[in-house]
């Protein structure tokens, strides 16, 4: 069994930053890819970003790109995603997820997932 444990999220002000932790652990197999992801309540789930654990490639989505910085400890095994410039619009529920695919933006390629941060911007 795979465990995934996100932290750092919270309540911050329009034009904040906030840095996301997500821990994980237990059964291993390769670990490609790991990314984030974020979703709000009647909205699709959301890419943010992604990074390929032992290349250190990121991707990122067009909307975060310039503000968020998705990074990862490979010792701690824990990945980490640095948030500049809150938008309001960005009040979600923060995932990180672990996929064998190299890099991809799409959910349904990750296997595992944690139970997710709330992040809550104000304006």
């Amino acid at each position: 069994q795979v465990h995934l444990v996100e932290s750092g999220g919270g309540l911050v002000q329009a034009g904040g930053s906030l840095r996301l932790s997500c821990a994980h652990s237990g059964r291993r197999f390769s670990t490609t890819t790991m990314g984030w992801f974020r979703q709000a309540p009647v909205k699709e789930r959301e890419f943010v970003a992604a990074i390929s654990w032992i290349l250190y490639n990121t991707v990122y989505a067009d909307s975060v790109k310039g503000r968020f910085t998705i990074s990862r400890d490979s010792p701690k095994n824990t990945l980490y995603l640095q948030m500049n410039d809150l938008k309001v619009r960005e009040t979600d529920v923060y995932y990180c997820a672990k996929s064998r695919v190299t890099l991809s933006i799409v959910g349904a390629r990750y296997d595992y997932w944690g139970q997710g941060t709330k992040v809550a911007i104000s304006s």
